[in-house]
């Protein structure tokens, strides 16, 4: 069974920064790409960042130069450094992999956390 748990979400001023981590275990064999989407109050869930395996990050327009996406492949973890936030970065964040695991070893699936909320005050 693979999970992917989110940490690091909660309350900050606006201009503040935040970290999350997410945690991907289970069975894995392999993750290709990670990443952090976001879903605000009434608005569709939209890209904040996705890094892979191997190869360059890609980015959100609304937090390009503002947020930074890594991972740590031996820890199966991703990480999303939040600076210089804004009310209108307030959202749930979820976590999303690509991975291959035992019970899919020929092919690769993709997989969600449950999400952490970020709040960001005026």
């Amino acid at each position: 069974q693979v999970q992917l748990v989110e940490s690091g979400g909660g309350l900050v001023q606006a201009g503040g920064s935040l970290r999350l981590s997410c945690a991907a275990s289970g069975s894995i064999l392999s993750i290709n790409t990670m990443g952090w989407y976001r879903q605000a109050p009434g608005k569709e869930r939209e890209l904040v960042a996705t890094i892979p395996s191997g190869g360059s990050t890609n980015y959100g327009d609304s937090v390009k130069g503002r947020f930074t996406i890594s991972r740590d492949n031996a820890k199966n973890t991703v990480y999303l450094q939040m600076n210089s936030l804004k009310p209108e970065d307030t959202a749930v964040y979820y976590c999303n992999a690509d991975l291959r695991a035992l019970s899919h070893r020929y092919s690769s699936r993709n997989y969600w956390g449950k999400g952490t909320l970020v709040t960001v005050s005026s």
